[in-house]
């Protein structure tokens, strides 16, 4: 095992990228009860000081929308379904989508499950937002560049939009679609044979009742609309700031290109998102002191999705990242103990499929009876014309998203996050005033969306680990395909949170997760947890640096944070040993000098290694090529992302359908497979590289370009100032350091924190492009620089320590105060 041996001071960005404050600016603002203070320090992070718990909130979401304006009316929008009303007929299908699955429960039940005061935080909250939008309206010279552009303004916020799910991971319905499609078409013993589902054996079989000829994607359509990013034109923007038809195609700047627009490789991509976090005892470190790294992977784009804070209040002093729209903080820690969160599989999602009536669609078959769906009326403003009238229909299980009026079926949606404390991330409101294990678990009990590892590391040396995320208990089916809605599959209820997997103070002294499977052997909720899991290697890789048993550092989980070592090469390097590349390629010199470089590699995908760029190239032609040898050609769009898991398990052990390329034997036919799949990278690298250098973090492989939600319809002046990039990147989907499979980087570590317990004042973090929403500002891209190249910086959480570096001072005082 290789390990880098770093000194701090080279993992630690210390030098300031903004100037030290120059006075102090004092703001009147309408709604607050005291004097507030915000003291932003060197890298953008706010530190605001309140004397009441009601101004600490409003002076969050206050400070948030002054930093990130336009993301919050984006999320307005989406929230609101007032997309359209903005962007034209085009998007009417999304805010059909986001008013059909709009919370219409019990409005103060839902923001008090989040905190005992959670109506109260919420509601200061969304004033704090609504104050700063009004001064916008007294000087529009406030506005970011987005609003001039779009020719928009921003609206008004209620508590309904901060507890919008339309942003949410939700997990599993597309993939349970996708299933049933792939049974439907190939059996269900083809569909478990190229699929990764464990641990057990699932039962995907459809019932009869489903017609599976009948399933289809657009079954989803307006699911999918709600949930999607927002895609902008350049008719959408005013002509100054606007692409001229040849700009807009430019190769750097088009949706895929990270994939060649390649489908197969974009939906690894999407796979490949994932998070990291671990949690090392006191007894197994240096200082004594618990450790806890976390780095949720997003996507990444400019501005950030994520927004670092520091809550100072009564009975509040928390400090981390979350995102900017929400109150509180979801990853971070108080002055007891850090927290940090992955996803675990919770399948909180069914696709019901009913029987309607054939002289009435509104009435499907349940029980043995005809039962009338319920029907809301409602209006879509829509730019450039008058209002659509949109009907909403529900069943007892759900939203109804599809009707096939012609075949009598109409297909709905039961979702788990539409009960009561369905928002994604508020219940850390609870964590982060938790002072203990015990209360941290209890805190845990509330958070339903999306299922999560929560992990735990206190001033007291403990550790610990809960899966959270609400569980239907299904007793009789799995969960991965569509099932009738005629009440023979109804879920037994939720399970209880803490009786999720969980461990304390586990006897290896330290506990990792990275997506991965953690059911416990013979656990007895079985029927209350997912089967598609991430693959192994991020979470190997993690666990392997931690048992070495030595005591660790704050420097050393830093290295591994940013961890380049790929254990898929470790598998796949030596299959090529004894291969015959002669007939593969006419440059047989050059595969066998290849072949060689990397079997005198250290397996590190780092941006300037030439081994790396040949690796990757061959691992992606292996991963392309597997697919048609593989996956029947009918149920590629469903199936066409193959476990990499399962790819090294195939290679190690050849199935039959290796034999075709090998005269009849499955060992010579895989030899053939590895030898043609490298002789097509080796190629793939002359094409991209030509006479220079194979350097895999060059910008025309492995680089990292972030774009904001209007680059791509903006022109080059424009797009310049909205964009970040690009610089090299190493790594990949399968690295600790996960940076996707594609050659621009659109995944990945959206913000990093790691914490010693107790010394709160070493804590880093990383975060990218910079703190600021607005693409003028000089914290919009301060910190991207720093990020690319793996480094850290500092988060204090002192008074004295935040003294030292601030570089913006503001008061907010009551108006006329």
């Amino acid at each position: 095992m290789r390990v880098r041996v770093v000194a701090l001071a080279a993992l630690i960005v210390f030098l300031p990228t903004w100037p030290k404050e120059t006075g102090t600016e004092t703001l009147r603002v309408q709604g607050l009860e005291a004097r507030v203070e915000i003291l932003k320090d060197l890298w953008g992070v706010s530190h605001i000081y309140a004397e009441t718990e009601h101004d600490l909130f409003f002076a969050q979401g206050y400070n948030a929308a002054r930093d990130r304006l336009f993301q919050f009316e984006m999320w307005r929008r989406q929230a609101t379904g007032t997309v359209s009303e903005i962007l034209g007929a085009r998007e009417i299908e999304r805010d059909r989508g986001a008013r059909l699955f709009q919370y219409r429960g019990d409005l103060e039940a839902e923001l008090n499950h989040y905190h005992p005061h959670g109506a109260q935080i919420i509601r200061a909250f969304v004033d704090g937002i609504n104050a700063y939008i009004a001064e916008t309206e007294r000087d529009p010279d406030l506005l970011p560049v987005e609003f001039e552009m779009l020719g928009i303004t921003p609206a008004a916020w209620t508590p309904e939009i901060v507890i919008s799910r339309h942003q949410g991971l939700l997990m599993n319905i597309g993939q349970e679609l996708d299933l049933g499609v792939a049974v439907a078409r190939v059996g269900a013993e083809k569909v478990k044979e190229v699929s990764y589902f464990h641990p057990g054996d699932p039962d995907i079989e459809l019932d009869d009742a489903v017609d599976g000829s009948l399933l289809r994607s657009e079954i989803l359509d307006v699911y999918r609309a709600f949930r999607g990013q927002v895609r902008f034109r350049p008719e959408d923007i005013a002509p100054r700031f606007r692409a001229a038809a040849s700009e807009g195609n430019d190769d750097e700047w088009t949706e895929d290109d990270s994939y060649g627009g390649d489908a197969l490789r974009l939906e690894a991509e999407r796979a490949a998102t994932g998070s990291n976090n671990w949690v090392v005892a006191g007894r197994r470190t240096l200082s004594g002191r618990a450790l806890m790294a976390n780095d949720p992977h997003r996507v990444q784009a400019a501005p950030s999705l994520r927004y670092l804070v520091h809550l100072v209040g009564p009975g509040w002093n928390v400090i981390g990242g979350g995102e900017p729209v929400l109150p509180g903080i979801s990853i971070g820690h108080n002055e007891h103990g850090a927290w940090g969160l992955t996803v675990f599989q919770t399948d909180a999602e069914d696709l019901y499929v009913y029987e309607t009536h054939p002289d009435n669609p509104n009435r499907y078959r349940y029980d043995g009876a005809w039962e009338a769906m319920r029907v809301i009326e409602d209006e879509i403003p829509v730019g450039g014309q008058t209002a659509v009238r949109v009907r909403h229909k529900y069943t007892r299980h759900g939203p109804v998203v599809y009707e096939d009026r012609d075949n009598h079926v109409a297909y709905a949606v039961r979702a788990g996050w539409m009960e009561i404390g369905g928002a994604p991330y508020l219940a850390s409101l609870r964590m982060d005033q938790a002072k203990t294990w015990e209360e941290f678990v209890d805190a845990c009990n509330y958070s339903n969306i999306p299922g999560e590892n929560m992990v735990w590391a206190d001033v007291d040396g403990n550790i610990g680990w809960q899966a959270v995320g609400i569980a239907p208990i299904r007793r009789n089916w799995s969960g991965l395909v569509p099932v009738p809605g005629d009440g023979r599959y109804e879920w037994d209820g939720y399970l209880e949170i803490r009786h999720k997997p969980h461990v304390f103070n586990p006897a290896k002294g330290f506990w990792s997760t990275a997506n991965q499977n953690l059911v416990p052997p013979g656990y007895e909720h079985r029927d209350a947890v997912g089967w598609s899991w991430s693959d192994p290697f991020r979470s190997a890789r993690i666990d392997e640096v931690l048992a070495t048993g030595r005591r660790f550092t704050m420097a050393e989980m830093m290295q591994l944070a940013t961890d380049y070592v790929s254990l898929p090469a470790r598998s796949l390097v030596p299959m090529l040993r004894g291969v015959d590349l002669s007939g593969a390629t006419t440059a047989a010199a050059r595969d066998e000098a290849a072949r060689g470089e990397l079997l005198d590699w250290n397996f590190e995908l780092a941006p300037d290694s030439r081994e790396a760029a040949i690796y990757v190239s061959w691992e992606r032609e292996i991963q392309s090529q597997m697919v048609p040898l593989v996956v029947p050609a009918e149920v590629r769009a469903s199936l066409g992302r193959l476990s990499m898991k399962k790819i090294i398990d195939w290679l190690g052990s050849p199935p039959a359908w290796f034999a075709p390329l090998g005269d009849g034997n499955p060992v010579a036919g895989r030899d053939a497979f590895l030898a043609r799949t490298f002789a097509r990278a080796l190629d793939g690298l002359e094409e991209r590289f030509g006479a220079d250098p194979w350097r895999y973090g060059d910008a025309r492989f492995k680089h990292v370009r972030l774009r904001h939600p209007l680059s791509g319809v903006a022109n080059p002046e424009t797009r310049a100032r909205l964009g970040v990039g690009p610089l090299p990147r190493g790594g990949n989907g399968f690295t600790v350091n996960q940076t996707g499979g594609g050659d621009n980087q659109t995944s990945g570590a959206s913000f990093r924190v790691i914490t010693e317990a107790g010394d709160w004042d070493a804590a880093v973090f990383t975060n990218t492009p910079g703190q600021a929403g607005d693409p003028d500002h000089p914290m919009y891209r301060n910190l991207f620089e720093g990020w690319a190249k793996d480094r850290f910086f500092p988060l204090y959480f002192s008074r004295d320590r935040v003294e030292a570096v601030v570089a913006d001072r503001v008061v907010l005082t009551p108006d006329g105060g």
